[in-house]
């Protein structure tokens, strides 16, 4: 039912220890690409930076959020800050989608003029990449299962191994075989796969923040389970939604029997214990409703 619970979770510290290590690795590796693909002439280098740069960028915002997230609920921010890391995965996954963007109309000029290409340099500065993309995805693999933020930031880095390898195939074509329109196809192999990973990923942070019901559990069996309780009668004005990644809300109203009205704790906390045990909605509110002052047709969902 809910993929959310009973995961491990990474220390704070050392879970930030990883982000901050990542961060440095991946800003000097963008810097080094950068001036490789400049003095090497190489548009997929300079792709593979743009990608990292990415990565250095989604590393600072999701150690910010990770940051934030932490802080407890204030007067300004009653639900407490922990949907930033959300923000954050939003805004990760939007730069990846112009960065591809960019890339495939880069790609496309330099598909129609090839120009010099040093093979030798791309070699090597992709083989440093690779190594730093494969020390990143590491670190972040065991906290990328709890954080969509994290996650964001794994997909990135795993993307990135996969564009380190095929700079290092395409500079190996170029010095074996002079190959020059490998370059820019490479990059627009790179940037078609980044828009993928982007337009795959970016839907969750989106349902999220547009208040959706959460994806893992069935809103239907929820209002069955509420309508079964003994001295029930009816529930409307249902909202179901994430508050987090894994912290899961409901509010509803719920109509009660002439009888029941004088078990309304009982009944409360029978409602409580199925939602928690059986679909681990841990945060309700309840609004009870006597049956002889019922709305008149009242929405299932929503207020109307």
């Amino acid at each position: 039912m809910g993929q959310h619970h009973g995961h491990h979770h990474i220390d704070p510290a050392s879970g930030d220890r990883r982000v901050t290590i990542s961060i440095w690795a991946n800003g000097l590796l963008t810097i080094a690409q950068i001036i490789g693909g400049i003095l090497a002439g190489s548009l997929s280098l300079i792709a593979d930076a743009l990608h990292n740069f990415s990565d250095m960028a989604a590393l600072v915002i999701a150690f910010a959020a990770r940051k934030i997230a932490r802080r407890p609920a204030d007067a300004q921010m009653t639900f407490g800050y922990g949907r930033i890391e959300i923000v954050a995965a939003l805004v990760n996954y939007t730069t990846l989608i112009l960065v591809g963007v960019y890339l495939i109309y880069e790609g496309a000029m330099r598909m129609i003029d090839p120009p010099e290409i040093q093979g030798w340099m791309i070699v090597i500065i992709g083989g440093v990449a690779l190594a730093v993309d494969a020390l990143t995805a590491l670190l972040t693999w065991s906290m990328q299962k709890d954080s969509v933020n994290i996650r964001a930031l794994f997909l990135h880095n795993l993307s990135d191994a996969f564009a380190s390898v095929a700079v290092i195939i395409g500079g190996s074509l170029i010095l074996l075989y002079d190959m020059r329109w490998v370059d820019p196809a490479i990059t627009i192999g790179i940037a078609v796969y980044i828009l993928y990973l982007a337009f795959a990923e970016i839907g969750g942070p989106i349902r999220t923040l547009m208040l959706g019901s959460p994806p893992d559990i069935d809103g239907q069996a929820v209002i069955d389970a509420m309508r079964d309780a003994e001295g029930v009668i009816e529930v409307h004005h249902v909202h179901l939604w994430q508050m987090q990644e894994d912290a899961v809300a409901l509010d509803c109203h719920v109509v009660i029997t002439e009888s029941g009205w004088q078990q309304l704790e009982t009944i409360k906390a029978d409602i409580k214990t199925r939602l928690k045990e059986r679909f681990g909605i841990a945060h309700s509110s309840l609004e009870f409703e006597h049956i002889d002052h019922i709305h008149k047709n009242a929405n299932l969902y929503g207020h109307g």
